[in-house]
């Protein structure tokens, strides 16, 4: 047997005696797992972001154990098993690649996008964009919905079009946040300028999402350099002037 077949057939057997013998493992439902199942995928999403490749290995494995286990559930409740779920995204994978398993030509990556979701409302989907799940983080579904969009033609031509838009957009913002008692309004300009700074990026090809964390795990970094450094002088950052902040601050920014 292939190795890779091997490994998969031990994992079902141990989620198999798991599911018989563990009490906690036993206890399990398709909703208590969710939660779980979202922490993981956030894990993994963090070890790609610091590329670490044995971390990311690791946190696959994880999450190769949850799909197992709702299979398992499926499988008990008897509506899917395992060979159910592959089978379907075996199919689906043939379905939407006619480029490949068909006659149909797509050269580019943008060529492709666009063939998926024409194939997706021939499928029977609403709408373009019903299949951007609800539950997902704001920016990561604005990012969604401005790929979709494209997908059927609807999108700027130019980086420099989406560009004015961020500065139409922040010039509103502005104007509005310097009105009183207009938090409403400021919120749906602040909203709208987000939005466009997302579509910004797409364009340049910069992940917004990546990009954020990417600037949130910098400035975590320099603000603990800043808290050890006060620390070994014996300062108190909350007596600390800015100017005396920035000197350390400075000092971790040349550290990278």
């Amino acid at each position: 047997m292939d190795n890779r077949l091997a490994a998969f057939a031990k994992l079902l057997d141990i989620m198999d005696e798991l599911r018989s013998k563990c009490p906690w493992d036993k206890k399990q439902t398709l909703e208590s797992l969710r939660h779980l199942t979202i922490e993981e995928t956030y894990e993994l999403a963090d070890a790609i972001l610091e590329n670490n490749l044995d971390e990311i290995k690791k946190e696959l494995g994880d999450l190769m154990l949850h799909l197992v286990f709702y299979a398992k559930i499926g499988s008990e409740k008897g509506v899917f098993d395992i060979a159910d779920v592959i089978d379907e995204i075996n199919q689906k994978l043939i379905h939407r690649h006619p480029h490949i398993f068909g006659d149909v030509v797509a050269q580019t990556d943008e060529q492709v996008k666009e063939n998926w979701e024409k194939i997706k409302l021939k499928e029977g989907k609403k709408g373009v964009l019903t299949g951007v799940p609800s539950a997902l983080p704001a920016m990561i579904k604005a990012y969604r919905i401005q790929e979709k969009a494209r997908g059927v033609g609807f999108d700027w031509e130019e980086p420099s079009q989406v560009w004015d838009k961020v500065i139409e957009e922040m010039d509103e913002l502005r104007s509005e946040a310097a009105k009183p008692d207009n938090l409403k309004k400021t919120e749906e300009e602040f909203g709208d300028l987000m939005f466009a700074l997302i579509n910004y990026a797409r364009f340049i090809d910069v992940n917004p999402e990546i990009a954020l964390e990417r600037t949130n795990k910098k400035f975590i970094s320099r603000f603990e350099y800043l808290e050890e450094k006060a620390r070994k002088e014996g300062k108190d950052l909350k007596k600390m002037n800015l100017s005396e902040m920035d000197v350390f601050w400075n000092e971790a920014k040349k550290l990278e």
